[in-house]
Order: structure tokens, then C-alpha cells, then sequence
């Protein structure tokens, strides 16, 4: 049996080909320790649990210097995708322009990330490109529908611009003290972000494809980034798309804040909001209160999941 005195706690902070990378406690103030290779105990396995990246974690050292994940402890939250644990927001980098703006997939992130129960941080990168050229007023009219549309529903919208350093001070303070996954479209400049918020960071960042419209993905795993003061970021691999799996039909309305609301207002328990007499988010989308896209966005994920359903 294992001494206890060498079972000790750390956060996983990257996971790559069934090793698991922890980063061991600070005690006392002392500085932080190297990362600790690591495997999982066999009886993970057994029960169907993976360790995840942002995983707390009771490890202990075995003899040839490497480490062993004895004990997950109690997550407060879990991603399915990407996945990581313990995430206390979420920042969505959507570019103004380059990739052009993509309202449906932006609510789709954030039907995910509701779903998870996680805050979300709406991010606008390539703030420069609405200061000046031709075109300064397609990216100032892209910021300023998003600004309309989702402060009002509660979201925090942050404009940044990796390229003049603008916004990375006020995002940084919404960084710190959290552990935070950075998300969103390939080539929005996610990774141009964080080698702002992080200097000598230096990771790869790839040109759009202006053919394409999108960019080659450049993050190949999930990895926490240390920040300071307890801060981390996980960069996750891009993606573009996301599908429903994990979502039920009911859960849908639950996930939009401002249907939400106004689902108690319905006449009918377990109302769509689509055809129903008598509908809160029907009158309040009539009346301008509910923002057409989203609402549109809405019924085409309903469709969507309702569609999956019939097919299987």
C-alpha cells in the first residue's frame, strides 16, 4: 500500500497520447513545481471515468520519477466539447471580419456553453480592421449588431485587437483568478489572443485562407496556459461546427437566457415557443423583445435536433 505522505494534489493541465501532465499544488507561496508526467489508475477505466485537462487531481510519484492519477476530485463543471473540467467561463472569440461574422454558430457555441451551466464572455478580435480601410464599415456594423443583440440578453461583449494591443488589459482582468476556454471558429485569432495576453508564449497562428474564408487549425490538443495568479486559459483544438448529442429537445428553450425568462409566462408547460396560442417568446418576438436571429437560430436547431431524432 501507497504511503499517504506521498499522495499529493495538482490540476491536470494537459493530456496527450494516455499520459496526463499535472501541475502540482503550490504550497506555502513557493514557486510552482515542474509538470509531473502521469498515468490514470486502471480503475478509471473500469468504472468508464477519463481524467480530463482542469481535473483536481490526488496523484502520487512512483519510483522511476513519473506519477500516478490515484483520485479525481469533485468537478464544478464539464465540457464535452472540447474537454476540460472545471471551466469558470467560457470567452467565444468571434472576429468582426475575417472570418466574416457568423451570428448561427455563435449562438450554437453558446447553446453549448448555457448548457454546461458555464458564463460566457462574448470576444470581438480584429478590432483594427474597423478603424480605417475599405473595410472599416462592414466590421463596425458586425460589432455593433452583436453588442445590440447580446447585451442586453447579459452577455459582456469585449472588442480586442491582437495586432494593436487594444482590449487585451480589460480582457486579461476578466481572466484572472479563473480557468477560462477559449473558443470559437478556426482563424479568428484565438491563438494571435493569447500570445498577446502572454508574452513569449509564441504560439503558431496560421494566415486566413481567404478562399476558404477560414483558417487551418493550429491547436492540435487541449492545454491549460498558465496566466499568473491562478489564472489559466485552455486553448482547444478549433472547430467549426457542433452537433446537439448531449442536448435533449426540451433543454433547447433553456438555453436561450431570453426564453428562459419567459417561458413561465407560457400558456402551455413544455411550449416550443414555435406555434403554440398564448406564447410569452412569441409576443415578445412580435413586439421586437426576443432578436429575430436568434429566434430564427432557435427553430433551425430545433429542426435540426428534432430531424437526428427521426433519423435514429
Amino acid at each position: 500500500m501507497k504511503d499517504r505522505q506521498s499522495r499529493m494534489t495538482g490540476r491536470i493541465v494537459k493530456a496527450l497520447s494516455g499520459y496526463y501532465y499535472v501541475q502540482p499544488d503550490r504550497e506555502n507561496g513557493s514557486a510552482p513545481a515542474s509538470l509531473l508526467q502521469c498515468r490514470a489508475r486502471g480503475i478509471f477505466k473500469k468504472k468508464g471515468v477519463s481524467p480530463l485537462v482542469g481535473d483536481k487531481v490526488v496523484y502520487s510519484v512512483t519510483e522511476n520519477g513519473e506519477g500516478t492519477v490515484d483520485e479525481i476530485l469533485p468537478r464544478t463543471s464539464e465540457l464535452i466539447r472540447p474537454p476540460v473540467a472545471n471551466v469558470d467561463q467560457a470567452v467565444l472569440v468571434f472576429s468582426v471580419l475575417e472570418p466574416a461574422l457568423n451570428l448561427q454558430l455563435l449562438d450554437k457555441f453558446l447553446v453549448h456553453i448555457e448548457h454546461a451551466g458555464i458564463p460566457a464572455v462574448l470576444c470581438l478580435s480584429k478590432q483594427d480592421l474597423a478603424a480605417s480601410g475599405e473595410k472599416a464599415d462592414a466590421a463596425r456594423e458586425a460589432a455593433r449588431k452583436v453588442r445590440e443583440i447580446y447585451e442586453p440578453i447579459g452577455y459582456e461583449v469585449i472588442g480586442t485587437s491582437a495586432r494593436l494591443a487594444e482590449g487585451v488589459e480589460e480582457l486579461r482582468d476578466r481572466l484572472t483568478g479563473r480557468l477560462s476556454v477559449f473558443a470559437g471558429q478556426s482563424g479568428v485569432g484565438k491563438s494571435s489572443l493569447l500570445n498577446a495576453l502572454v508574452p513569449g508564449l509564441s504560439l503558431e497562428t496560421n494566415e486566413i485562407s481567404m478562399k476558404l474564408g477560414r483558417g487551418k487549425h493550429t491547436t492540435r490538443h487541449v492545454e491549460l496556459i498558465p496566466l499568473g495568479n491562478g489564472s489559466f486559459v485552455a486553448d482547444t483544438p478549433g472547430f467549426s461546427q457542433l452537433d446537439f448529442a448531449e442536448l435533449g429537445i426540451e433543454d433547447l428553450g433553456r438555453c436561450f437566457p431570453e426564453m428562459r425568462e419567459l417561458a413561465a409566462e407560457c400558456r402551455f408547460r413544455g411550449c416550443t415557443h414555435v406555434h403554440e396560442p398564448s406564447c410569452a417568446v412569441l409576443a415578445a418576438k412580435a413586439e421586437g423583445a426576443v432578436s429575430e436571429s436568434r429566434y430564427e437560430h432557435y427553430v433551425q436547431f430545433l429542426n435540426e435536433m428534432k430531424e437526428k431524432k427521426r433519423r435514429y
